[in-house]
């Protein structure tokens, strides 16, 4: 069975082995991609911000927690949106339990747009980013994160087991769907070329203000080991995008 979207996380076995992937203290999220997500955020005194596939909305709870005006989570996982809830619960904080691709916000509506590794799983993302651009005040900003094209290019080095020491990069120039076995399961991925991720957001009105490859900081890591290990190939791309 191959899933889509955010339907593995329908799947207890692989929503809870998921959960606990990603709250490992070193997980590549927390040490890597959010660090610079947050950098890239800035000041979010008092905004409005809506986090397209929140997960577990934890992020949402801190960006709260430094004064954020609004914080709505959009989450297609009906566990995810639960855990998201839990975690939202006791703040003004908000989940709506909808896709990405179904989600319909109002125009102009928030100053902060975000994603963490989420928009890779769909197959329109056009139509995601040009929402998303509706969706922003004038001056707002859209920063987000995918897995990095390196890596969706090809699920072949995906396919061994155990810590990698060496990675596989072939089709980078062949866009589109990929089968990535993950966590004992297989998920549907899209492969993007850091050029057309470039493209899309240009093609909707943003102005690309910053792009990162997530270089790892080794204050951020308690083993050398892993942090050498990482140093190896880039795992996130990050950008920051103006209306």
């Amino acid at each position: 069975m191959e899933y889509r979207g955010s339907s593995a996380y329908e799947d207890t076995q692989f929503f809870e082995n998921f959960m606990k992937r990603r709250n490992r203290a070193e997980s590549p999220n927390n040490v890597i991609e959010k660090p610079v997500l947050e950098e890239l955020m800035g000041n979010v005194a008092g905004m409005k911000i809506a986090d397209l596939g929140c997960g577990d909305a934890e992020i949402g709870v801190e960006l709260l927690e430094k004064g954020c005006g609004e914080y709505c989570g959009v989450e297609g996982s009906e566990n995810m949106a639960q855990a998201a809830a839990e975690k939202l619960s006791g703040t003004t904080g908000k989940v709506l339990r909808v896709s990405m691709e179904e989600w319909a916000p109002s125009a102009e509506e928030y100053d902060i747009v975000i994603s963490r590794m989420s928009l890779h799983y769909l197959a329109d993302l056009r139509s995601v980013i040009k929402k998303v651009h509706a969706a922003l005040a004038p001056g707002g900003k859209f920063v987000f994160s995918v897995q990095h094209p390196i890596l969706t290019a090809s699920a072949k080095s995906a396919e061994a087991s155990g810590k990698r020491s060496d990675w596989i990069v072939d089709d980078y120039f062949d866009v589109g769907e990929r089968v990535e076995p993950w966590i004992g399961k297989k998920v549907i991925k899209y492969h993007r070329t850091i050029e057309e991720y470039f493209r899309l957001l240009r093609e909707a009105g943003f102005k690309v203000e910053d792009l990162r490859e997530g270089t790892p900081n080794p204050s951020l890591f308690s083993s050398p080991d892993e942090y050498e290990r990482r140093k190896r190939i880039p795992l996130v791309l990050v950008f920051s995008c103006g209306k």
